[in-house]
């Protein structure tokens, strides 16, 4: 598609990606690299609507409004996964897209990160599309899922049917390889 063709669907869906600080500009505050979807958008917001956007957007993934000055160098992998959550719901998308956006983080922060996108999904009621290979996170987090082998969906179905009762080789493999705590 040209780029002109797919400016309606830049607002409708949003990207949060593995390593945040890949796409983030480290010359940008976090403010103008929230800000930055808002402008090129054309949402219609003044500079002090902006500010107060992203204001409102640190504090709901748990930063705060005095982190927009400063810069992506200054911040964990976690704080910089939420930060990349702001970014995508400041132009109020409808989806976004996950890819793999727990890999690099620890379990406690892991556990975090889910647990503030489940909430932001209650509360701004977009829909994710999730692309992990952290099977451990499918249950509490997909209705739906469709599993890939070299590119190609192999199999899809509920959550509930495909992790209880999978009917591809390559998914009750992938299904097998998921460590298990062993209660003694």
């Amino acid at each position: 598609l040209h780029r002109r063709a797919m400016l309606p669907y830049r607002k409708k869906i949003q990207v949060i990606f593995q390593n945040p600080f890949s796409f983030m500009n480290p010359r940008l505050t976090v403010g103008e690299i929230i800000a930055e979807g808002m402008i090129s958008l054309g949402l219609g917001l003044s500079m002090t609507q902006r500010e107060e956007r992203i204001g409102q957007l640190l504090e709901r993934v748990q930063l705060g409004p005095e982190f927009s000055q400063r810069y992506p160098h200054e911040f964990s992998g976690g704080q910089l996964q939420r930060i990349a959550i702001a970014r995508a719901l400041a132009v109020e998308p409808e989806l976004i897209i996950c890819d793999e956006p727990t890999s690099a983080l620890d379990v406690s922060i892991r556990a975090e990160v889910l647990d503030l996108l489940q909430e932001l999904q209650r509360e701004f009621g977009v829909s994710y599309l999730f692309i992990t290979h952290d099977l451990s996170i499918v249950p509490s987090l997909a209705h739906h899922v469709g599993v890939m082998q070299s590119g190609k969906i192999v199999e899809q179905g509920s959550a509930q049917q495909i992790l209880t009762n999978p009917q591809h080789p390559y998914t009750r493999a992938l299904l097998a390889s998921v460590p298990r705590v062993n209660p003694a």
